[in-house]
């Protein structure tokens, strides 16, 4: 792991998700999808698993029937027929999801794999294989890869509810959401981080919706800079996290978007926490970032980890 190529992997992610854009146009990733699929099984660790929860949530709330299990799980979903597995894991090599796969190889399950590694044990082991087309990251950080994984997401959701949307509109619209946040992280960067160096570590909130956002982003201040960090649902956070506010120097991001932001910041106002708000305006937040097609989610959804990646980034290089 290096922390200046892993700040030049980041760099660099405007123009791979816009070559991804690209590729989404001249073809379907999933034109080798069986028909009569009526259950998804996405199996992951780690940011693998952050993506894949978004997507179950966002394919059962369109009627179809899916669930994102850690690979390390003894048991899940048993294999049958109209079910797609869908491991997800970078490397292809993930040893808990090449594990995992055993159980679904070769029998009535279907399996689409998605790696950014074509030639990889995984991709051996399944029925269609989904590149990432992420590139190397030299860094050894997962972020180009997070952002690719997220967006053939999106496209699968796409192919398995009929859902007529321009996909590659959408990530081109994130590349320059992203490219706008790299291009004035002067403006907003130094701030950032002067609020959020305490004591006791950074906290990150976000909706079910993207909870993938708030996940990614502990994760990447845990990886690279090795800070304590964790992440919170913005509706369980008054459920779990609101006690820390009482005893610690709390100081969180938030991805706004929930419905009990408010909630949330009642109890940031009374004890004094510290929180900057990621693509909105939120009332008594100690800053706010913003960057271009914010209000959009599903660019939020693609675009909003940067902010931790790049303060990560910048911490980690200073050590």
């Amino acid at each position: 792991m290096n922390a200046e190529l892993y700040l030049s992997d980041l760099e660099s992610k405007p123009e791979a998700l816009t070559a991804l854009a690209g590729r989404l146009r001249a073809e379907d990733p999933f034109a080798g999808l069986p028909a009569g699929i009526d259950r998804v099984l996405f199996l992951g660790m780690g940011s693998s698993r952050y993506g894949a929860g978004v997507a179950a949530l966002r394919l059962r709330a369109a009627g179809v029937f899916a669930h994102a299990e850690y690979s390390s799980a003894a048991a899940s979903l048993p294999p049958a027929e109209g079910t797609l597995v869908v491991p997800i894991s970078a490397t292809g090599s993930s040893r808990e999801t090449l594990d995992a796969v055993v159980a679904y190889a070769g029998g009535q399950a279907r399996l689409a794999a998605f790696t950014n590694s074509p030639g990889s044990p995984l991709a051996a082991a399944a029925d269609l294989v989904v590149d990432l087309h992420a590139g190397e990251e030299r860094g050894g950080v997962a972020c180009r890869t997070f952002q690719h994984t997220l967006a053939l997401l999106l496209a699968l959701e796409s192919r398995l509810t009929g859902r007529d949307r321009d996909l590659p509109a959408l990530l081109e619209r994130a590349a320059q959401a992203s490219a706008d946040l790299l291009e004035r992280r002067d403006e907003w960067l130094p701030l950032t981080m002067e609020l959020l160096d305490g004591p006791h570590g950074v906290y990150t909130i976000a909706p079910a919706e993207r909870l993938s956002s708030a996940e990614q982003s502990a994760l990447m201040f845990r990886e690279g800079p090795r800070r304590p960090a964790d992440a919170c649902e913005s509706g369980d956070w008054s459920h779990v996290d609101v006690y820390l506010t009482k005893t610690l120097d709390y100081r969180a991001l938030l991805f706004p978007g929930s419905r009990y932001d408010g909630q949330a910041m009642d109890w940031v106002r009374e004890r004094g926490s510290t929180v900057i708000a990621v693509g909105g305006e939120v009332k008594d937040a100690a800053a706010a970032i913003r960057y271009v097609h914010d209000d959009d989610p599903d660019v939020a959804l693609l675009t909003e980890t940067l902010v931790a990646e790049l303060v990560a980034a910048y911490w980690w290089s200073a050590q």
